[in-house]
């Protein structure tokens, strides 16, 4: 099998490419949260898992309990969690076998720092965004990075600010955006978003490493936020069944987080798991944890 045909297999689940093959390409889409391709045993890691992590992670870490970066969903916490920085990952070297990155990597100021991270906990892993073109014509106010996919490699081009073609922007939002947004991305998601596997390393460029991408972003009144509404909440009351059926309910309550984790301030593994803090012997940092969820900012 050729290396490019052995990249769609790994891209695509059997009921992908059903559905694919039928021309529902919108439920294939829908699919690919229901797909990883590891055994039952692996460790999974899921960074920046937010408001609706895969089913199929074991671990989840978030930098917030809420933000508007996800529409003030709250961070689930239904398994072993964790508050840190994708930028610092609180874990030991290749503790998980695999780690999941999706819809993340566009919201870090320093997206080198991330991903040499992500590679340095794990040992495979599955990295998806918007494509730079959706970027460019609908720039997000807490995106900082366009990413897209050429030849294999994975290239990143950092923001200067959050919108970074106001013309063209312009042009696209008078004549074509709900054309775009409404029928076009939804039917055809697959073209407006990067879907990005690698084992062992991850081929990347960042284009242009000099451009700072920490700027601030639009101070704008809030106008996302969580719907309430009776079909928002039986969604949300789905999705919870459906973590239920398809996670490691009874493995990941067994897992000892203590043993996955190291010190984001020294990088000592060295660490003490007492009821309401962790303590660092390296360092003597200590680390808050409230509900049994560790604080592992490095602050």
């Amino acid at each position: 099998m050729s290396s490019k045909r052995q990249q769609q297999s790994l891209e695509l689940s059997f009921l992908m490419r059903i559905f694919l093959k039928l021309g529902f390409e919108n439920f294939a889409w829908a699919c690919r949260r229901l797909y990883c391709p590891v055994p039952k045993s692996a460790l999974v890691l899921e960074v920046g898992s937010g408001g609706s992590p895969y089913f199929r992670a074991n671990v989840l870490i978030d930098a917030y309990e809420e933000t508007r970066e996800r529409h003030w969903a709250p961070f689930i916490k239904d398994r072993p969690s964790v508050l840190g920085y994708g930028e610092s990952l609180p874990f030991k070297d290749k503790i998980f076998d695999f780690v999941i990155a999706s819809h993340v990597l566009e919201h870090s100021s320093d997206p080198e720092k991330f991903l040499n991270e992500l590679q340095r906990v794990a040992k495979a892993g599955y990295i998806e965004t918007p494509d730079a073109f959706m970027e460019r014509i609908n720039p997000y106010w807490d995106h900082r990075s366009e990413v897209t996919i050429r030849d294999g490699v994975l290239l990143v081009r950092k923001k200067s600010m959050w919108q970074q073609d106001s013309e063209l922007v312009e042009l696209y939002e008078s004549r074509a955006k709900s054309l775009i947004t409404q029928s076009v991305i939804p039917k055809y998601p697959f073209i407006f978003h990067t879907r990005f596997y690698w084992k062992d390393h991850i081929p990347y460029v960042i284009q242009n490493p000099k451009v700072d991408s920490s700027w601030d972003p639009p101070r704008i009144a809030q106008t996302t936020q969580l719907h309430n509404s009776m079909r928002a909440k039986l969604g949300r009351l789905g999705l919870w069944f459906a973590r239920a059926f398809f996670s490691q309910r009874k493995r990941n309550k067994q897992l000892q987080l203590i043993n996955l984790l190291l010190c984001p301030s020294c990088r000592s593994s060295q660490l003490e798991m007492k009821e309401n803090e962790i303590i660092c012997n390296g360092c003597s940092k200590q680390y808050h944890v409230t509900h049994g969820v560790p604080n592992m900012m490095n602050t």
